[in-house]
């Protein structure tokens, strides 16, 4: 989608520059947090927009890869290369990058030969080095979502989808244990009706625990019937629904709206789109999981 701003060129949606890059939207976000390499500007309706200088940044990061290059060094040349136009300075990564085109290789690496000790040793290992939030918005997530490419373009076997995806959501659940108990707020966690991809919403109620909310998690495929009745048991602070596709919400769009008088509803995920949350009065929660749990302050 291109969108015009006022004294601009067009930018790109973060979905049209993912399809021309050929990188999945994860990877673009975990770069433009990690290096810098994207220098988004917002629009009057709070979307991040992403110029030529983006595309053509991640471009170069992509030729320098390809040179042999790891993802570290290919970002300094990429942003030391923008820097002699017109960006200014060279700006230094905010994290040491090992040898790969990926930050997720090691670990895509281990659940590809179906290797579960490896790949859990890979986590153990990126946890003691990085955040946690880190660790689930540039290594988890991408990988999940790569994963999902691959299985969609025939690379990936169901095998190996089940695997890497049962591996995944067990250590994930390890992180959410007793993510239920404290004293802050409360958040309602679901997937409506026909979504069964809940793992980026488990990664958000992960990170929202560690910012002191309690988490009631309903997870994939939940009847709006039972998660109003849940509202009107648990009166939470929030309740969050995410979905990979609007036509999963749209047609939801009535009792969502019902849903949103009696409790704060924010939507999230791919189909969660500015005209479904306005109509529904939701709000919208547009960037990646881990940022937007790490920003939520919502107060009773």
């Amino acid at each position: 989608m291109f969108m015009d701003v006022p004294g601009d060129l067009p930018l790109l949606r973060i979905g049209e520059l993912s399809r021309r890059l050929g990188l999945s939207e994860y990877v673009l976000r975990a770069w433009e947090s990690r290096y810098g390499l994207l220098q988004p500007v917002r629009s009057p309706g709070g979307f991040r927009l992403y110029s030529g200088a983006d595309e053509l940044r991640i471009r170069q990061m992509q030729a320098y890869l390809a040179e042999g290059l790891s993802a570290a060094e290919a970002a300094r040349a990429a942003l030391g290369v923008d820097a002699s136009t017109s960006r200014g300075p060279l700006a230094a990564p905010r994290l040491a990058e090992p040898a790969g085109t990926e930050p997720f290789a090691g670990l895509r690496q281990a659940l590809d030969a179906f290797d579960e000790p490896a790949a859990q040793a890979e986590l153990d290992r990126l946890l003691a080095d990085l955040s946690l939030s880190a660790v689930l918005r540039d290594v988890v997530l991408p990988y999940l979502a790569d994963l999902g490419d691959r299985w969609q373009g025939g690379t990936a076997s169901v095998a190996m989808e089940h695997f890497a995806s049962n591996v995944i959501r067990g250590r994930l659940a390890g992180l959410a244990r007793s993510w239920g108990s404290g004293h802050g707020p409360q958040a309602l966690l679901a997937c409506p009706p026909g979504e069964l991809h809940d793992m980026a919403l488990m990664a958000f109620g992960i990170v929202l625990n560690r910012n002191g909310w309690r988490i009631e998690y309903l997870g994939a495929s939940t009847p709006i019937e039972d998660l109003a009745r849940a509202v009107g048991a648990t009166r939470p602070d929030l309740v969050v629904l995410a979905a990979t596709g609007p036509e999963i919400l749209e047609p939801l769009r009535p009792q969502l709206d019902s849903l949103a008088l009696r409790a704060p509803l924010a939507l999230a995920g791919a189909g969660a789109t500015p005209q479904i949350a306005a109509a529904v009065g939701a709000r919208l929660l547009a960037g990646d999981p881990v940022t937007e749990a790490g920003q939520a302050r919502w107060p009773r």
